[in-house]
Order: C-alpha cells, then sequence, then structure tokens
C-alpha cells in the first residue's frame, strides 16, 4: 500500500529533455510550481465508448472508443511568476526595477512539458507529462483566512506513438505480482 505523502509539479518548455526514471534531477529546464494544497495530484483518465449493436436483440456486440482523455487536476497554493504565467495562459509577468505587472491577455494555446513527483518514504512516482496544456482553471478566491490558490487542470495530449504520459518508479511493488 502506498500513500502520496509528499511532491512536487513541475513545468518546462515544450520539447524539454524529459528524465528518464524516478529519481535523478529534472534538469534546468524545469521549474518547480511550488506549493501544491493538501488535496494533492488528482489524476483522471476518461473514455467514451461507441456502442455497435447487433439487429438480432438489439444486444451490444462490440464497444469501439470513440475518445479518451488523461488529465491531472492540482492546486497552486505559491503566487509566483510562473504560477501566474500557468494560470493566466499566454500572459507574461514583466518586472522592472522590483515591480511587476501581469497584463492578462485572453488565453491561447500554450503548450508546455510537465512532471510529477510522488513520494511516500523511499518509494517513488515520476509521471511525465511530455506535451501537456493548461485546459481549465478554477476561480481564485481573495481571503483573510485562506492561501490565496490557482486550480489548474492540465490536459496530455498524445505523441506520434500515442504515448500521453510516461509512469517510472523504484517502488519494488511495480516488479512484483502478490502470492495468491
Amino acid at each position: 500500500m502506498r500513500v502520496a505523502v509528499t511532491g512536487a509539479a513541475y513545468v518546462a518548455a515544450p520539447k524539454s529533455t524529459l528524465p528518464t526514471d524516478s529519481t535523478s534531477g529534472w534538469g534546468a529546464a524545469f521549474t518547480d510550481i511550488g506549493w501544491i494544497s493538501d488535496d494533492g495530484i488528482t489524476e483522471s483518465n476518461s473514455t467514451d465508448a461507441t456502442e455497435i449493436k447487433g439487429w438480432q436483440g438489439g444486444q451490444t456486440v462490440r464497444k469501439v472508443i470513440s475518445s479518451s482523455e488523461m488529465t491531472f487536476q492540482f492546486t497552486a497554493i505559491e503566487t509566483s511568476k510562473t504560477v501566474l504565467e500557468l494560470y493566466h495562459k499566454g500572459s507574461k509577468v514583466a518586472t522592472v526595477s522590483g515591480k511587476s505587472v501581469l497584463a492578462i491577455k485572453a488565453p491561447g494555446p500554450d503548450r508546455r512539458t510537465f512532471g510529477f513527483d510522488v513520494i511516500d518514504g523511499d518509494a517513488h512516482i515520476r509521471i511525465v507529462i511530455p506535451d501537456g496544456e493548461v485546459t481549465e482553471t478554477g476561480d481564485i478566491t481573495y481571503k483573510s483566512d485562506e492561501a490565496v490558490a490557482y486550480e489548474l487542470t492540465i490536459t496530455a495530449y498524445p505523441g506520434p506513438d500515442g504515448t500521453v504520459a510516461i509512469k517510472y518508479s523504484d517502488d519494488p511493488a511495480w516488479g512484483s505480482t502478490p502470492e495468491e
């Protein structure tokens, strides 16, 4: 049994060099997104299937996958240039003489490379999304008794071979089958 005790979320420019295992460094292209709320990271996989019915009796004889999607949702609770630019797609923070401005533009395409580390003691799971994009954001609430939070949903897009994400682990359980 594993518990996602801690971890981190990372972002890099598209086509950045990807890690190839669960524990080596992320590389200079990757930026740590910062603090994530205690809700952690939610991975979702959805599939739509079209039913093919037989003429004889109207029974389902086959289901054909018509679409699928993999998303990752988390809430960043650290306000930083990285988080603001992810939340406000296509917008950039400019800083001059210690003063910053964010001119918020209408969202446009902003594909990036993303990654997540999920850690439970000595067991690591690393999830790499070679081609992803923030496709949904939640509301921002400015309140005296809560952290300003930025809810982000990342959609993983398929590469030429159909891969949407890569998972690595050094957890021995990944390579064994429970005894029956």
